[in-house]
């Protein structure tokens, strides 16, 4: 079951003041924490960025929107459109605690159940930057609202079969609750890179 890891790191870190991907966690960049997570679960691991220059320490693919501008919609249609396999993870680069199993997990529902997304949803509304998707249903999904002129990054669902994964059912491969969390501020990564100290 081969799978694509796409790491975006295409967001304008406005909050944060500077591309919080690069900030240092723990002694590595937080692309970097994020990657090693997660890489191992996938064939190939890219990262969608516009500052690819940035990233070229990474040694991965580096891939650009192909439609600059469009927000998270758009990165989406980017990362699925630049991944090789079929299934595909995408994840942000700012979720410093992202669950590996829980990833797992969604990419074996999806399979087994031949949906064509596995979307988590918690308390902030959908959660589409830990997820797995099917490209090859996903991506004229996405192409068709982009091209109707939609912005929000869930126009598409009703085009597809997704399950929305409820807090109940994500809670055994992320008891604390905290794999969605993405860190905008400079208190919110410091706040995080404790909580990661007191886990290791």
């Amino acid at each position: 079951m081969t799978l694509s890891v796409v790491i975006q790191a295409g967001g304008e870190s406005r909050r944060m003041g500077q591309d919080k991907a690069l900030l240092p966690f723990l002694g590595q960049t937080l692309v970097e924490r994020v990657l090693g997570r997660v890489a191992h679960l996938g064939d190939e691991a890219l990262v969608t960025t516009n500052n690819p220059q940035a990233y070229e320490f990474l040694a991965l693919p580096l891939f650009p929107d192909l439609i600059p501008g469009r927000g998270a919609l758009g990165g989406l249609y980017t990362a699925l459109s630049a991944a090789a396999h079929d299934l595909v993870a995408v994840v942000a680069c700012d979720m410093p605690f992202v669950s590996a199993p829980l990833l797992a997990y969604q990419r074996d529902l999806l399979v087994n159940l031949k949906l064509d997304a596995v979307i988590p949803r918690s308390e902030g509304g959908t959660e589409p930057f830990h997820a797995i998707y099917r490209r090859a249903t996903c991506l004229p999904a996405i192409e068709r609202v982009i091209q109707a002129d939609k912005w929000r990054v869930d126009a598409w669902y009703a085009q597809a079969k997704i399950k929305l994964l409820s807090v109940e059912e994500a809670r055994p491969y992320d008891p604390h609750g905290l794999a969605y969390w993405n860190v905008n501020t400079p208190e919110e990564f410091s706040q995080a890179e404790q909580l990661a100290r007191a886990k290791s």
